[in-house]
């Protein structure tokens, strides 16, 4: 039924157009002169009809489960939920919805066979209601519009209106959605806090988190010192752009300027394809090619080297920034006018030359600001690291041992089952804001080095 409503409303949303667009034709082929165009009428009644009736079925979907799940809860014999908790009354409603769905186990207890018929009919006159709202909408929009096609009608300025609240709306969700992150992580972080002093956490060296299972277990303290985490990213990170950034650089200038037409046109969308690649194949990469081969090369010359080590998987993670570079940088020589290279080629430079003195200077702004959005995406990693660099910490700037980064352990600390009432769960929010914070440095820090170097060419 929820895709019947989607379909009337495709429908309709294309008949008030061709209805709309046709009735401004005619008026306009009756010698009336139209003060916005014929497709203009048409776009104004499509927009007109899809954005509210589409508003109303997102909003009818997202409230019909829990309204409907209360009417089948209130309708329960008198008594039953006397007494239960709301977990307890979560597990009755999830079987009689499993009941409903057809899944039963078991022999339920007829009042709950009874509930789940309920359910099941409650559900069928809200899908029900929905296409038969939507298709009221619909026809009414439509007469509306309808009304409006005249000589003298602003469809234009109608139609730039509505896209204009649309973009306003989806600014203003952005924004809050960013807000609501951020003060999520806030106010769980402080939660930790209260928990774990702060000074134990930024400046702890060990990296434990655990909870006591019993109550005599005194040593499941946990420690919460994130330095070891953070010095594991760190390695990782500089390993990836110690080899990304030369790659990706080199890659570019060779590309934008020294390589033929016809190996351009196929190395560079060969190159791009490495940014396609999902990391979790990188993952398997690194730990069944790139890790066996450093260890057996360690081993060859004396050196003890780590079953998971930074050094594997900050190699793989350079080469998955190896195109995000690469890209970055081509755009900001593309950017460099035309004229500075013939220029300096003009009075006499070489192509290396023009490039090293002329190009690279220029583009500098855009290829740094590459580069630290390409530090923020290594932070932010996580598939990679888990299987190729491991996941106990380790204080330790050596890249070939085992470390883990943050973002490793938000997720090995958020598996399962969790309660948000234990230092232990809270950790993976404080390591969320600090790597918040972090990032939010970074990406500061590249934007205030394109806006100081950018320069403005005619």
């Amino acid at each position: 039924m929820t895709t019947l409503a989607f379909a009337i409303l495709l429908v309709a949303s294309l008949a008030a157009y061709a209805l709309n667009r046709r009735a401004a034709t005619t008026i306009r082929d009756g010698g009336a002169r139209l003060h916005s165009v014929s497709n203009y009428h048409g776009l104004f009644a499509l927009l007109l009809m899809l954005v509210p009736v589409l508003v109303v079925i997102l909003i009818w979907l997202v409230l019909q489960g829990p309204v409907v799940n209360a009417m089948v809860m209130w309708a329960l014999p008198a008594g039953t939920l006397d007494g239960l908790d709301t977990g307890q009354a979560d597990l009755i409603l999830a079987e009689i919805q499993s009941i409903s769905g057809g899944r039963i186990f078991g022999d339920p207890e007829p009042w709950k066979l009874a509930a789940a018929a309920h359910l099941t009919e409650l559900r069928e006159l809200a899908a029900l209601g929905l296409v038969l709202l939507t298709a009221l909408l619909c026809l009414a929009i439509m007469y509306v519009a309808r009304r409006k096609v005249a000589a003298g009608f602003r469809a234009r300025q109608g139609v730039e209106r509505i896209i204009s609240g649309l973009m306003i709306f989806c600014s203003v969700a952005a924004i809050f959605t960013t807000v609501g992150i951020v003060a999520s992580l806030a106010f769980e972080t402080y939660k930790f806090l209260r928990l774990v002093p702060l000074t134990e956490f930024l400046f702890g060296l060990n990296w434990e988190p655990q909870i006591p299972i019993r109550a005599d277990q005194i040593a499941a303290a946990g420690a919460f010192g994130w330095l070891p985490v953070i010095a594991g990213t760190i390695v990782i990170t500089f390993v990836a752009i110690f080899i990304a950034v030369p790659i990706g650089l080199l890659s570019a200038i060779y590309l934008f300027e020294f390589a033929p037409k016809r190996i351009r046109s196929v190395a560079k969308p060969l190159l791009e394809i490495l940014a396609g690649v999902p990391t979790v194949v990188y993952g398997f990469f690194a730990i069944l090619v790139v890790a066996p081969a450093i260890r057996s090369l360690g081993a060859s010359m004396g050196i003890p080297v780590a079953p998971n080590t930074a050094l594997a998987a900050g190699g793989v993670m350079g080469i998955m920034l190896v195109p995000f570079i690469s890209s970055f940088a081509d755009d900001a020589l593309s950017a460099v006018p035309r004229s500075m290279r013939d220029g300096a080629l003009a009075l006499g430079a070489t192509r290396a030359e023009t490039v090293l003195n002329v190009l690279f200077p220029a583009a500098i702004p855009g290829i740094v600001g590459g580069v630290l959005l390409a530090v923020s995406r290594a932070i932010g990693e996580t598939m990679i690291v888990v299987m190729a660099a491991g996941l106990m910490a380790n204080l330790t700037l050596n890249p070939l041992e085992s470390v883990t980064t943050v973002t490793v352990q938000i997720v090995t600390l958020l598996i399962g089952d969790t309660s948000f009432d234990n230092p232990k769960t809270l950790a993976a929010f404080a390591l969320g804001m600090m790597l918040f914070i972090v990032t939010l440095i970074i990406n500061i820090f590249a934007l205030r080095i394109v806006r100081k170097y950018r320069e403005a060419y005619d």
